[in-house]
């Protein structure tokens, strides 16, 4: 259950740092992607990236709370549906954030 609590709060960080990224404040993201991203494209690219960030943090707060579900009910069943679905939210999350990278900065690298 303590996993769960550190998970859930791991997740809301990230949506945090996302909504923070999506307001025009992308401090958060490494310098080598901030670096190239000209002034007038830094709104759009935080948008981006930062709704990447948060999709990915509520697909971490689902697999939590599922996994909480599973603690109690000795159902694995609730695990596997959060493990699925925080998997394919990194997914959406990292594509969305490295087709931002490539737009705005001109590479992933």
């Amino acid at each position: 259950m303590p996993a769960s609590i550190v998970t859930f709060a791991v997740g809301v960080i990230c949506i945090v740092l996302g909504i923070i990224n999506m307001r025009g404040n992308i401090s958060s993201i490494h310098s080598y992607h901030r670096r190239r991203v000209a002034k007038e494209n830094i709104l759009p690219f935080g948008k981006m990236v930062g709704l990447g960030t948060v999709i990915m943090g509520v697909g971490i707060i689902l697999f939590s709370i599922l996994s909480a579900i599973t603690f109690r009910t000795d159902n694995d069943t609730f695990v596997l549906i959060g493990t699925v679905a925080m998997i394919a939210s990194f997914v959406v999350g990292m594509a969305l954030s490295f087709y931002a990278m490539r737009k705005y900065n001109g590479g992933i690298f």
